[in-house]
């Protein structure tokens, strides 16, 4: 019978354990369940603290990192950091309460920050004087991008008229890219994690008449190209999800900057719709 000692494994740590779990010996399971108990913290340990925590010794851990297919305890640090640099939600345990709310609004601050980095002026005001004079724009954006992308398409529509998003229920993208023309623009938003048929989607855009603007983070810098407006947002944050604040600031920004480019023209479509939300008691006041 295959043992875990021979099998090839392959894919995340906690899908590995799972699939040898009820073959380990008793030792072994108690060690894998200090390492998935604290995967989001593991750099923060060593060999000697995992056998302490399992009550186990410093062999046993290494076998079975060994029989998990890694060589060593940093290639599983380095498996792990991987993971959550691809987003994947990895949460920690050692941390609580006060401590990380401090530490959150540190990272959002270091990514607030970074946008100085990242985007720079005169490639915000492009793509904003692009949005602003688009005959029609179009937001895409799938899975996490999905609330950014249909963000950005409510506050263009404060600005501008003709402003859609994809995907919508029953929507194919079809035809929504064959009657793209020139004077036309496209917002892609394209956090990681993103759909297996993204570079496709960018490369079809790439070929299509409109001008392609790009509202991603570090990872899709290789469909960088594929744009003629990139726009880097990092997302790091110290929980197990990912951050989308400073996308989010990144939308207000440019909404904003839309809105001056449009001139009277915005102001007077603010009012209109400010008029139409009074007649219909849309909103609370």
């Amino acid at each position: 019978m295959t043992t875990p000692t021979t099998r090839s494994p392959d894919g995340p740590i906690d899908r590995r354990i799972e699939k040898v779990y009820a073959e380990l010996p008793p030792k072994s399971q108690r060690v894998a369940d200090a390492v998935l108990d604290h995967l989001g913290d593991i750099a923060s340990y060593s060999v000697s603290e995992l056998a302490e925590l399992s009550g186990t010794s410093q062999a046993t851990v290494s076998r079975l990192f060994a029989s998990l297919g890694f060589e060593d305890f940093a290639a599983v640090k380095a498996h792990v950091r991987g993971l959550r640099t691809a987003g994947v939600p990895i949460s920690g345990t050692d941390t609580a309460g006060a401590a990380v709310l401090s530490e959150h609004v540190a990272r959002e601050t270091r990514n607030l920050q970074r946008l100085l980095e990242t985007i720079h002026e005169e490639t915000l005001q492009q793509a904003a004087k692009t949005l602003a004079d688009a005959d029609t724009v179009l937001t895409i954006g799938y899975r996490n991008s999905y609330p950014v992308a249909l963000h950005l398409r409510t506050a263009l529509l404060q600005c501008r008229p003709r402003v859609g998003v994809h995907p919508q229920p029953g929507q194919s993208l079809g035809e929504e890219l064959a009657q793209l023309t020139e004077r036309d623009a496209v917002v892609v938003v394209g956090f990681r994690r993103r759909l297996s048929s993204f570079g496709e989607l960018m490369r079809v855009l790439a070929a299509s008449p409109a001008t392609v603007i790009l509202l991603a983070d570090s990872s899709a810098r290789r469909y960088a190209t594929l744009a003629d407006l990139w726009l880097e947002c990092p997302l790091e944050s110290v929980g197990a999800f990912d951050s989308y604040a400073a996308a989010m600031s990144v939308v207000s920004v440019l909404a904003d900057a839309v809105l001056d480019a449009g001139g009277s023209a915005g102001t007077r479509r603010v009012s209109a719709i400010s008029s139409v939300y009074e007649e219909l008691g849309e909103l609370d006041a």
